[in-house]
C-alpha cells in the first residue's frame, strides 16, 4: 500500500456478535466501517472452519482492495497467502516477521504485538516488521487480562523506533486523543466500531480525531 499507515484500524468482531446481534453479514459491517473512515482493516477469526475463514477473507480482500486500504489476517500467514491479503499481525506465539515477509513478499505489511515491552518493537523493528502494536492501554471486554501500559510507552517508542504505532484496548473517542498525542499513529478498535448501533457513525467518530491536533505528522509507511 502506497499510503502512509494513520487512522482507524478496525478488527472483525467475535463471529457470535455478528450472527446474534445484527442481520447484517461481517462484510457489510465492515463495509460500514470503511465508509466511516477506518483506514486499515484486520480480519481476527481463529475459528477451525477454513472454508468458512477463507470464504469471509475474500470477501473482505476484495472490499478493501476496492477501498484502497489493506487488509491484515490476523495471526494465520497461510490464509494472508490464499486470499493475496496486504499482510499479516503477529502476537507472541506466531510465526517470526522474517519467515512471514518470506512468505508473502518483500511489500507485505508484518504487525507486531507488543504488549507493554519496548524491547520486543525495537527486536520487531531489526526483524523488519511494518508496524508495531502496544496495548491493552484501557480494560478491554475482548482481552480482560492484558497488560497495562502507560501512554508514555508511546512516547518513548516514537523517540526510539521509526515505525507507526498502534494503540489498542479499550480505546474510546473520548479516550483515544491523549493516545495520539502521545505518539499513536493508528488505534485499534473492535467493540467501538462493532458493537455501536450506527457502526459508521461509530467509525467517522475515531477518524476524525486524525484531522486535527495532536496528530502524528510522520510519513510512515
Amino acid at each position: 500500500m502506497s499510503q502512509p499507515l494513520s487512522g482507524l484500524y478496525v478488527i472483525t468482531p467475535d463471529r457470535s456478535r455478528v450472527t446474534a446481534e445484527t442481520r447484517e453479514s461481517l462484510p457489510e459491517l465492515v463495509a460500514r466501517a470503511v465508509l466511516g473512515g477506518a483506514r486499515v482493516v484486520q480480519y481476527r477469526d481463529k475459528g477451525p472452519d477454513w472454508g468458512r475463514r477463507r470464504t469471509e477473507a475474500t470477501a473482505l480482500a476484495t472490499l478493501c482492495r476496492d477501498a484502497g486500504i489493506p487488509l491484515i489476517i490476523n495471526d494465520d500467514v497461510e490464509l494472508a497467502a490464499a486470499v493475496a491479503a496486504d499482510g499479516v499481525h503477529l502476537g507472541r506465539d506466531d510465526a517470526d516477521p522474517r519467515a512471514a515477509r518470506q512468505h508473502l513478499g518483500p511489500d507485505a505489511i508484518i504487525g507486531v504485538s507488543c504488549y507493554d515491552r519496548l524491547d520486543l518493537a525495537l527486536a520487531a523493528e531489526r526483524a523488519g516488521a511494518s508496524y508495531v502494536a502496544f496495548g491493552s492501554f484501557f480494560p478491554s471486554p475482548t482481552k480482560p487480562g492484558a497488560v497495562r501500559p502507560e501512554p508514555g510507552l508511546l512516547t518513548q517508542a516514537r523517540r526510539t523506533l521509526r515505525l507507526p504505532l498502534v494503540a489498542i484496548g479499550g480505546i474510546t473517542p473520548q479516550n483515544a486523543g491523549a493516545l495520539i498525542a502521545a505518539g499513536a499513529n493508528l488505534v485499534a478498535v473492535i467493540t467501538g466500531v462493532f458493537a455501536a448501533p450506527d457502526v459508521a457513525a461509530a467509525a467517522r467518530a475515531y477518524s476524525r480525531l486524525f484531522s486535527g491536533p495532536g496528530r502524528p505528522t510522520e510519513d510512515l509507511q
